[in-house]
This record gives C-alpha cells, structure tokens and sequence, in this order.
C-alpha cells in the first residue's frame, strides 16, 4: 500500500493544511477589500492541499498511521492489522 498523500510527519501535514485552508478562507476573506482579485489565492491554497480538502485529510490519516498499519490480503479479501514493532520498542513502551 502505498501512502500517496502522507507527509514525512504530522506536524508538517498539520502546516500544510494551515497554510492551505488559510489561503481559501483569505481568498474569500478578502473580497471586500481587494474585489475578485483575492480569489487568485484559492487555487494556491488548492495547490497546497494537494487539490482538495479531502486528499488533505486522507493524507493527515496516511501520515498519522504510518508504520502501525498493515494491509494483509489473502484469497478471502484484505485486512487492516496492527504492524508489529521491534522488540526494543515494546520493552521502551512499558
């Protein structure tokens, strides 16, 4: 399975996503003040957010469950499991 819209962490998909819905919210924001000029600034925000708001959240969810989630599929259909962890990190979790 391959993560498509994840980030390498989440702090920095959680700024992407600050910075794109930012820049939708002032597209629109800013029409009073600038006119329809402003609206330039969607397709930035749209650019960011990989082309839209639910490719970002689908990568929040990619980035978040990296590395703790397995796609198993067998001839029956595919599963979601738990990934193992090494054993240095089940004894540092304890």
């Amino acid at each position: 399975m391959t993560d498509n819209f994840a980030s390498k962490s989440v702090p920095r998909h959680v700024l992407k996503g600050v910075v794109g819905f930012g820049t939708i919210i002032a597209a629109f924001a800013l029409i009073p003040v600038l006119g329809w000029f402003s609206l330039a600034l969607a397709p930035l925000g749209l650019l960011v957010l990989r082309g839209c708001p639910m490719c970002w959240t689908i990568g929040l969810l990619q980035t978040i469950s990296a590395g703790r989630l397995r796609r198993e599929c067998t001839d029956d259909g595919c599963q979601l499991k738990v990934a193992d962890r090494p054993p240095a990190e089940h004894e540092a979790n304890r």
